[in-house]
Formats: C-alpha cells, structure tokens, sequence
C-alpha cells in the first residue's frame, strides 16, 4: 500500500453505516475495525479515505448478508484538505469491498471516488465511472 499525499481526516468511527458503492450485492455495511491502526486505550478507531476495514454485511443479496468483508472507504462526508489547500467532501459515506489481494470484488463503482484512493489502489481507478 502507498501513502496517501492528502491529509486525510479520519471521519468515520467504528460502528458506522457505510454505503456500498460496487456491484456485489452489499447495500449497507457496518465498520467493525479499521486494518493496521492503532489508537489511544478505550478510545473508538476512526477510519478515513483510503483506509482498509473489516465491517459485516447489513443490507443486501442473501448471498452476502451477515458476511465479514474486508473494505475500502471511497467517500466521506467529512471533508478533509488536500496539498494544494483545497478540502473536500462528498454527500455520503462510502464503501467498495475488496478481496485479500487488495482487488476489487465488484466489476463498477457508483458514484465518485476519491483521487487519494486511486493513489492507493489503482484496480479501483480502472473500474471507477468517476474520479474526484
């Protein structure tokens, strides 16, 4: 994984209600934790763009429904500041979930992603329909 050039804020808490912006049957996933972070004792980790999670499949096919899936936050509402000092945000939280070869389980993405995302993981550039 490579770093991310913006500063992102971490705007999303464990516990959240993402929405599923691919194509695998998810609608709704719960983030349970977020990969490789750390965070104070008794303090609730938080997760921003680009950030890999593990959440639990809410709302969707049956196929998937009460499945553990691994994740990566494509959208927030949360706005954060890039280099350049411009910040952005999006209208929802949102996430696309991945396989354990960091590739995208779906074959499209609705909606926007973040550019910082792209950075990250360029499969999910490829099949993305925008690029924020």
């Amino acid at each position: 994984m490579k770093a991310i050039s913006a500063n992102v804020t971490r705007g999303v808490e464990s516990g959240s209600f993402l929405k599923c912006a691919d194509n695998t049957g998810a609608q709704i996933v719960q983030l349970i934790t977020v990969k490789s972070t750390h965070s104070v004792r008794r303090r609730r980790t938080g997760a921003g763009v680009g950030a890999v999670i593990v959440g639990t499949v809410k709302k969707g096919d049956v196929k998937i429904r009460h499945e553990v899936v691994t994740g990566v936050i494509v959208r927030q509402r949360k706005e954060y500041r890039r280099p350049n000092g411009m910040r952005v945000k999006f209208e929802d939280n949102a996430v696309v979930l991945i396989n354990e070869r960091m590739e995208p389980r779906g074959t499209e993405i609705k909606g926007p992603i973040a550019k910082e995302v792209v950075e990250r993981f360029s499969a999910l550039g490829k099949i993305a329909s925008t690029i924020v």
